[in-house]
């Protein structure tokens, strides 16, 4: 125990002086380096925002230099259970998660919720968009729910997360609103969003539930063609994608995405971190990459993300329930 606790102790020191550096290095930079630990695989929402907020934050110079990680496996629980199990040796590390953090601890994917983790804050929303290959005869919502209807079993929808995860959920929203059986749509799971792209542009499924930031570089290049957006209106990063709400079908929907600390993180460390992606609102870079992906400024830090957050739980549980996945 006393060496446990001195070890702690001396690692907070660590920190705090490394904090302190990084502030008195030059003036404008506020953290000498940060980590970030990404739960899925590269090409994925988690993947884009960790390495956005990164260029942000260093090409600005409010931090010294960022690394990154891609931990996959389990839906994201890995990397929790890794950040958890190791928090003394990660007090450096900030592990981006978004929406699936809430639905697959309320489906018991794994055993740990946000609630065991130290909250950083929310940073950004991601808009939801159903693409399909741009060799497609499907060029609308309209197209696909034909498709659908003529033929379920070969109108598969994929997505990055698991059975009941994020993707599934807006597929089976969209459909619900469309006037469609949630449940009777074919739902094909890929680890990660790089690689349920990869099966979209292959022919394996008919659309891809994904995050509209992740669509526009391959919607920008030709590859795909956005169908439909969760948005309220059209988003300035591809103007040209019609929303949900233009085509008929009555919903809307945007992905939180934000960043945690290992549990007992020390609180100066917490609060460096805080100040330091509050001040990148402020920067030209961030607004550089904030637009160049079509995300939404969320920000709330501390006690303000653990409200949202069991505001969302409560929100998506009673959902799950209605569409029959808890």
């Amino acid at each position: 125990m006393t060496f446990a606790m001195t070890r702690r102790a001396l690692m907070a020191a660590a920190a705090s002086l490394a904090l302190a550096g990084g502030a008195q290095a030059g003036g404008h930079q506020m953290l000498d380096s940060v980590h970030f630990l990404i739960p899925g695989g590269a090409g994925g929402g988690w993947d884009g925002t960790a390495r956005g907020t990164g260029e942000a934050l260093t090409n600005s110079g409010l931090v010294g230099s960022a690394s990154y990680e891609n931990m996959s496996g389990g839906g994201g629980g890995k990397a929790i259970g890794y950040l958890i199990e190791n928090a003394e040796s990660n007090y450096g590390t900030l592990m981006v998660n978004s929406t699936p953090i809430v639905i697959r601890s309320l489906t018991g994917v794994f055993p740990h919720n946000f609630r065991d983790l130290t909250l950083v804050a929310g940073t950004i929303g991601d808009y939801a968009a159903i693409v399909v290959g741009k060799d497609s005869p499907i060029n609308s919502m309209e197209d696909l729910l034909a498709a659908y209807d003529a033929d379920p079993n070969s109108t598969a929808i994929g997505g990055g997360s698991v059975p009941g995860g994020m993707d599934h959920l807006v597929a089976a929203m969209v459909m619900e609103a469309a006037g469609k059986d949630p449940l009777g749509v074919k739902y094909i799971p890929y680890d990660a969003g790089g690689k349920a792209m990869a099966a979209l542009l292959s022919g394996e499924i008919a659309a891809l539930s994904t995050g509209f930031s992740e669509a526009v570089d391959l919607a920008d290049a030709g590859e795909v063609k956005i169908i439909g957006v969760t948005s309220d209106e059209r988003v300035g990063a591809a103007p040209e994608a019609m929303t949900m709400m233009e085509q008929g079908i009555d919903t809307t929907f945007v992905n939180w995405r934000g960043f945690f600390g290992a549990p007992g993180m020390p609180s100066e460390q917490v609060e460096a971190y805080q100040a330091a992606i509050e001040k990148m609102y402020d920067t030209e870079e961030w607004e550089t990459v904030r637009a160049r992906n079509g995300w939404v400024n969320i920000h709330n830090s501390g006690d303000e993300f653990l409200k949202f957050l069991e505001t969302q739980e409560t929100q998506i549980g009673d959902l799950m329930k209605k569409l029959g996945f808890l």
